[in-house]
């Protein structure tokens, strides 16, 4: 007996066969599609790399393009502070000339694949192109020598695509152009160390008082440090430790790159640095360095070193005479108490603006981190943190006259004392605070409450108050 299957018969093989030339089919379609895509790809990076080559500069006429001047800061009244450009200094050295330590460094620090790229990184660009820019960041990071070189000699340091994209058109000119070599000597007589000092030639003259070829590995590698941000890294500011931790990070570098040996390495880390005393014609040195800074942070460092901008402050001269003045008149007194510095800042308080700011008792006092603000730096506020405790009490249910009692009183392991040593017994909010005294201080502090007397003082502008785990009543 034969039977019929009542479901047609399929070729299990022949229907495997038709799904292969479906996908045969569909791949070659992707390859067709992905070749008109690199085309048109290659098609439009040439366009714009000829709307964007059009009027850019060659890279032969790179001396000729800049004639630098100088950044102008004055006080309120139109009296010159400080001239942060002054005079360029700049001493050009040939190839042969510049020592391998201070090209290693560079390298290391900068461009670790400088001899291998093009000119450019692929996955910098990406970065400082696209990732960037999604964050909120802006178009940055990811430049290579060339790249920097370019942006500095012949470019504005303003962030955007379109200079991101004329920087890549130049770099790429400038590789085919030049050897690597003459590359890395065009970028180490270029590039700004600080203290306007341009080129390594001068940097090192400028903070070590002798020439680049003398340098010894430490010092090649703290000026290696310096381009990343020549004003915030200065030697002469405040940031002096931050300068020398990038230092070792650059020894660091070089030891892994196979540049030196890890007992170079470690000797040149302990190597002690002494920097040139710097002295310089400015006003107000605290103040104007701090201005300064500000402008580098918004304006880049290229365009306050040689934009020519003119930059009026707050600062009253007469009132910044009269903190000097009061500064120096208390040197004694100061001392007396055992300290061996002071700051003073002079803030309107309708206004906010800053009237005067002398940031210690000599900024040429290098012994004594004279060149320190202490003015803008985060210091234990002391009794000047009162008025926040008593503001949020007064906000609830205390007032002025609420009368407090000025007595020995121990807070769990913390027994306060007046500045004199002394209590006086019932004395109102009013006059503790005007007295400053410090048992009545923290009462108000209990009373009001520890953490709403820290969002008061946020309220207020401190931004500094982040790690509630360490504030207590002390």
């Amino acid at each position: 007996m034969q039977f019929k299957s009542l479901i047609p018969f399929r070729n299990p093989l022949n229907l495997h066969y038709k799904k292969f030339r479906k996908n045969h089919f569909s791949l070659r379609r992707l390859a067709r599609l992905a070749g008109f895509g690199a085309v048109g790809l290659f098609i439009l990076t040439t366009l714009l790399f000829a709307v964007y080559s059009k009027d850019l500069p060659t890279p032969g006429k790179i001396k000729k393009l800049f004639s630098p001047e100088s950044t102008r800061i004055m006080d309120r009244e139109g009296n010159l502070l400080f001239d942060v450009h002054g005079e360029e200094r700049r001493f050009v050295l040939k190839q042969e000339e510049i020592p391998q330590s201070v090209k290693d460094a560079t390298i290391a620090i900068e461009d670790k694949d400088f001899y291998q790229h093009f000119g450019f990184d692929v996955r910098g660009l990406i970065r400082g192109i696209i990732l960037k820019p999604l964050s909120g960041e802006g178009f940055q990071g990811g430049s290579t020598l060339t790249q920097q070189f370019v942006k500095n000699a012949l470019l504005s340091p303003k962030r955007t695509i379109t200079r991101k994209v004329k920087e890549l058109i130049l770099a790429i000119e400038m590789e085919i152009m030049f050897s690597k070599e003459q590359i890395l000597t065009f970028y180490l007589n270029e590039i700004p160390y600080g203290a306007n000092a341009y080129g390594i030639e001068a940097a090192s003259k400028t903070y070590f008082d002798k020439s680049a070829k003398d340098l010894t590995l430490a010092q090649a590698a703290l000026l290696a440090a310096l381009p990343q941000a020549p004003t915030r890294l200065s030697p002469y500011g405040q940031r002096r430790a931050e300068l020398l931790k990038r230092k070792d990070a650059v020894l660091k570098k070089m030891a892994e790159q196979g540049y030196i040996t890890e007992a170079q390495r470690d000797q040149a880390q302990g190597q002690a640095l002494t920097f040139v005393p710097r002295r310089e014609q400015i006003g107000a040195p605290h103040f104007s360095l701090w201005v300064r800074e500000l402008l580098v942070e918004e304006f880049g460092e290229r365009e306050v070193l040689e934009g020519g901008m003119k930059v009026t402050t707050t600062l009253d001269p007469k009132v910044q005479e009269a903190a000097v003045k009061a500064i120096s008149a208390n040197v004694d007194r100061i001392k007396g108490f055992g300290a061996t510095n002071a700051a003073l800042a002079g803030v309107d308080p309708k206004t906010g603006q800053v009237l005067a700011m002398v940031g210690s008792i000599d900024y040429f006092d290098v012994e004594n981190e004279g060149n320190f603000n202490v003015a803008i730096a985060e210091r234990q506020p002391g009794s000047s943190f009162k008025p926040f405790a008593y503001a949020t009490a007064f906000k609830n249910k205390y007032n002025p006259a609420y009368v407090l009692w000025d007595v020995p009183t121990d807070f769990g392991n913390y027994p306060p004392q007046n500045y004199d040593a002394r209590t006086r017994g019932p004395i109102t909010m009013r006059g503790a605070l005007a007295n400053s005294l410090n048992i009545p201080a923290v009462k108000t502090l209990a009373l009001a409450g520890i953490d709403n007397v820290i969002a008061q003082a946020r309220a207020r502008g401190i931004t500094t108050l982040n790690d509630r785990s360490r504030y207590g009543l002390s």
